[in-house]
């Protein structure tokens, strides 16, 4: 996928999303952590995005360094630590591709939120960013994500939404329409976005294609398998329930086995 592909986005990526309870996520995978690697103190946070989830779970005493691919998303997660008060141990940035960054050091955790994996939709991309997370774990360490489930993929299909949020300068409307490839493991996601300047009543559109792959639980098992990980525990993002034909996103837990 190419960077290209959130350039545009990143600008209104805030806005789209400022509904979603990051809070309650960051609660979410620092309990996951700490359940399943209970000395945890380090975070490799790959596809950062706009630093949201990194600056709280910095809040709740974790040390984080978060990778991002966007230009346009990694200048805003810098200034975000800012605005929100952190005043130690702030979040470090730094631009890369999930799929190839390599840094100088090792981490307890590593975590990939809001689908980044199910945005490594070929073979060799998954198995990539699968290695970049083990070769970043300290032994024992935990790689945490969540990705789109082929089961309710399949039962329920992608529909087409629309969403619009807005705040005092502009207003945001986005109309998502799914192209499933069944042979692929694949739904392309066809985004049509329109911005409304507030003021001078002005409309700006764009296009953007987001390619997402979804994965059946023992897909991931083997490719985990391959890669030296050992699969912990697998549940419904955010609720914990086990998984089925309705859960669009499941959340892994795999432990790094290599030395």
């Amino acid at each position: 996928m190419s960077t290209a592909v959130f350039n545009g986005y990143a600008r209104y990526y805030d806005l789209l999303y400022r509904d979603k309870d990051y809070a309650a996520e960051a609660d979410y995978i620092a309990r996951l952590i700490r359940r399943f690697h209970p000395k945890a103190q380090t975070i490799l946070e790959l596809g950062s995005g706009t630093g949201i989830h990194a600056s709280l779970l910095v809040e709740k005493g974790f040390m984080v360094h978060g990778v991002e691919r966007s230009p346009e998303m990694l200048a805003r997660s810098l200034s975000l630590a800012g605005k929100m008060g952190i005043k130690h141990n702030r979040p470090v940035f730094s631009l890369g591709d999930i799929r190839e960054a390599r840094l100088n050091g090792r981490f307890d955790a590593v975590i990939a939120l809001f689908h980044v994996i199910s945005y490594q939709t070929t073979n060799q991309d998954v198995t990539a960013a699968f290695e970049t997370a083990r070769h970043h774990l300290n032994h024992g360490g935990v790689f945490i994500f969540d990705v789109w489930y082929g089961p309710a993929v399949l039962t329920e299909r992608p529909a087409v939404r629309t969403k619009r949020m807005a705040d005092e300068k502009i207003e945001v409307t986005r109309l998502a329409e799914p192209e499933l490839h069944l042979n692929e493991n694949r739904v392309d996601v066809h985004y049509h976005i329109s911005v409304r300047d507030l003021a001078a009543n002005t409309v700006a559109e764009m296009k953007e294609t987001h390619p997402m792959r979804y994965f059946f639980k023992p897909e991931i098992e083997r490719i985990a398998d391959q890669a030296g990980f050992q699969c912990l525990h697998v549940e419904e993002w955010m609720s914990g329930r086990e998984i089925g034909c309705d859960t669009w996103g499941v959340c892994f837990v795999i432990r790094n086995e290599h030395p």
